[in-house]
């Protein structure tokens, strides 16, 4: 298998964030809604695939092998993700784009992300997907959003900064592959790891939050939610159109930081320090 060296795979990247920094709104905004749209339809296959799956280990792993799939077709297809697109920052310190054309690219693309995987909750809810098992995945549904909007601020910021060390290896291991073949294998066994430890990663977040909340509206829904998964009245109350910021503001903080701490070391390791003086890093 074909492949760049740890070098060249950054200087793709930041040649790629150079025509990030660089695309028309309309194009930005059109390429981000379809990667919130991916990564959504990854998150129903992988609820589709492990809601009824008792054993907890055989759940993540059935979550986890289907889950991909969703940045695979960002991958190979095309696709402006906000938690990849944070390795924008070592473009940024290279000083190949400027600092307010990154932000402008995240906070656009965390917006279109938004709009792409709201749009699939909705026609997932109306599609009847989630009438699957007699409404268990309805349930399934209403029980992850429960449980997302439940989590600490520390535990949200925490578990974000780790997922996106999962995601962007996954999209610097894509770059890695000269070939399609690889550049699939390279980059399912990161987000494969990251789902099975159940860390936060806000994009998916778009979708299993509002799809959650869509699904309390429906009594047998509810019904299965709490027959199966043992979600209360009182826990269904927790879950409401304010309680999604509880996921979204520390996973976003965490996904961010998460992303930036790995372009941060890797410019360093891989550009930073082969440009130093030669007495500068000798013992």
């Amino acid at each position: 298998m074909q492949m760049h060296s740890p070098k060249e795979i950054i200087d793709i990247n930041m040649s790629g964030a150079v025509n990030k920094a660089n695309l028309r709104l309309e194009k930005m905004m059109a390429l981000g809604i379809l990667a919130g749209m991916f990564i959504a339809l990854g998150g129903v296959a992988s609820q589709t695939a492990s809601h009824a799956i008792t054993n907890v280990s055989a759940a993540k792993i059935a979550a986890g092998a289907v889950f991909p799939i969703g940045l695979l077709m960002i991958v190979l297809v095309g696709g402006e993700l906000f938690t990849g697109n944070c390795l924008m920052i070592m473009a940024t310190m290279d000083k190949q784009i400027r600092f307010r054309r990154f932000m402008r690219n995240l906070i656009g693309v965390f917006i279109a992300n938004t709009i792409g995987a709201l749009f699939i909750a909705i026609l997932v809810y109306f599609s009847g997907n989630l009438d699957t098992s007699g409404g268990a995945l309805g349930g399934y549904t209403i029980s992850v959003a429960v449980e997302k909007v439940s989590h600490s601020t520390i535990r949200g910021i925490a578990s974000g900064f780790l997922c996106n060390i999962f995601v962007c290896m996954a999209v610097l291991k894509g770059a890695a592959a000269k070939e399609v073949a690889g550049k699939i294998q390279a980059t399912w066994f990161p987000i494969f790891a990251f789902v099975i430890c159940g860390f936060e990663h806000i994009v998916a977040n778009m979708y299993f939050i509002p799809i959650g909340l869509l699904a309390k509206n429906n009594e047998l829904y509810v019904t299965q939610a709490e027959a199966i998964y043992g979600v209360t009245a009182e826990k269904l109350a927790s879950l409401t159109i304010g309680s999604v910021w509880n996921n979204f503001i520390p996973v976003t903080i965490g996904n961010l930081l998460g992303g930036i701490f790995i372009g941060v070391m890797l410019y360093f390791v891989n550009v930073h320090v082969d440009r130093m003086p030669e007495s500068k890093h000798k013992l």
